[in-house]
């Protein structure tokens, strides 16, 4: 008897295991994507170790704040808070942070009043006296209020920055419930 041995062709996967390994360019390529997707996924990984896990802080009540009141937020103290004025309005920043708190590009507006330096687009930290902005040019006024209109949309309002001698008001809560929706309203 005549035994035939009968020969299967190949599987469509040993056929492409077949031509990927032939080759040493497609070896090398192989290697290559491996390694840039475990690079991928590694600092993926590390990303999220790294990021610190804020404590949410609860709303500021609204409040008036003098130039040295408003020092006092600047992203050091314990809570981190990070208040900013623009063009008399203080904004809550603190969901700004790693822009103006501590370390940020910015931070030299933290508590401080960085209408003038958002005018002239000078990221030094401003003075410890109350700024007037009257000597600022019709384009610099308007860029300041352009400001205003992007932190009034984006932030918080939680009162006014005081001019010296001015006395603050006292809000109540729902005072503070209403004009919060009325400030982003506007």
């Amino acid at each position: 008897m005549d035994t035939e041995k009968v020969v299967e062709p190949p599987s469509f996967l040993s056929t492409i295991a077949t031509e990927v390994f032939q080759s040493p360019l497609n070896i090398v390529l192989l290697s290559l994507i491996a390694f840039l997707v475990y690079r991928i996924i590694k600092s993926r990984q590390d990303e999220q170790r790294t990021e610190p896990e804020e404590k949410p802080i609860p709303k500021m009540k609204k409040k008036d704040f003098t130039v040295a009141e408003l020092k006092n937020y600047d992203g050091t103290q314990e809570d981190g808070r990070v208040l900013m004025a623009v063009n008399g309005r203080v904004y809550d920043v603190t969901k700004g942070k790693r822009f103006y708190g501590p370390g940020g590009p910015y931070a030299a507006f933290a508590g401080r009043d960085a209408s003038r330096g958002l005018a002239t687009f000078n990221v030094t930290a401003g003075g410890d006296q109350y700024d007037d902005l009257s000597d600022l040019s019709t384009l610099e006024m308007d860029s300041v209020r352009e400001w205003e209109t992007q932190f009034n949309e984006k932030y918080d309002y939680v009162g006014r920055l005081l001019k010296p001698g001015e006395q603050p008001n006292n809000y109540s809560d729902e005072e503070d419930e209403s004009n919060t929706e009325k400030s982003k309203d506007d």
